[in-house]
């Protein structure tokens, strides 16, 4: 066995220099893109169970960086809009410089952070992160936790935080 993860090590390192130029030619920064490399490697290294022998592992190592890749500028772009609830619904992206100086919304988020906080951890941990953008499939893998069971521990914090902060509801 330690020879296969030894082999599968250097196979994947071969890659490194591709994986680098790829990362560069999606980030277009050189930063960008050497934490791209970096995280695909990890996710390889933690996933390697899931790599079948005698398929390309090239292939499979340029999926995981194009989906790390794809799933970072979505959780981006998903920070950056807030959505409108006037009669039409529309989405605005917020200024990257844009600061609430509103006392009463510094309160507000104070005490919903706060609420969130207490929250069990079972509960407080997917709901974080499906705020932050994760999918629930990434959340169940994170947590190696059943996709349902994710579901539904979000569910329920949502319905709890609900119930403890009414007086914000509209």
């Amino acid at each position: 066995m330690a020879t296969l993860s030894t082999d599968f090590t250097a196979q994947v390192m071969s890659f490194r220099d591709g994986l680098r130029y790829f990362a560069l030619s999606l980030t277009r920064n050189e930063e960008d893109s050497n934490d791209l490399v970096q995280e695909t490697m990890l996710k390889a290294f933690t996933y390697k169970d899931r790599f079948q022998e005698n398929t390309n592992l090239k292939a499979w190592l340029y999926t995981i960086m194009k989906n790390i890749f794809i799933n970072n500028y979505r959780r981006n772009a998903k920070a950056k809009t807030i959505l409108d609830h006037s009669p039409n619904t529309y989405y605005i992206n917020l200024p990257q410089n844009a600061k609430s100086v509103d006392p009463d919304s510094q309160l507000s988020f104070k005490e919903i952070s706060e609420t969130i906080n207490n929250l069990d951890i079972e509960y407080r941990i997917p709901l974080t992160m499906y705020f932050e953008g994760f999918k629930y499939k990434e959340i169940a893998d994170d947590l190696n936790l059943p996709i349902g069971t994710v579901k539904s521990r979000i569910f329920l914090a949502r319905k709890q935080l609900m119930s403890t902060l009414k007086e914000y509801a509209k």
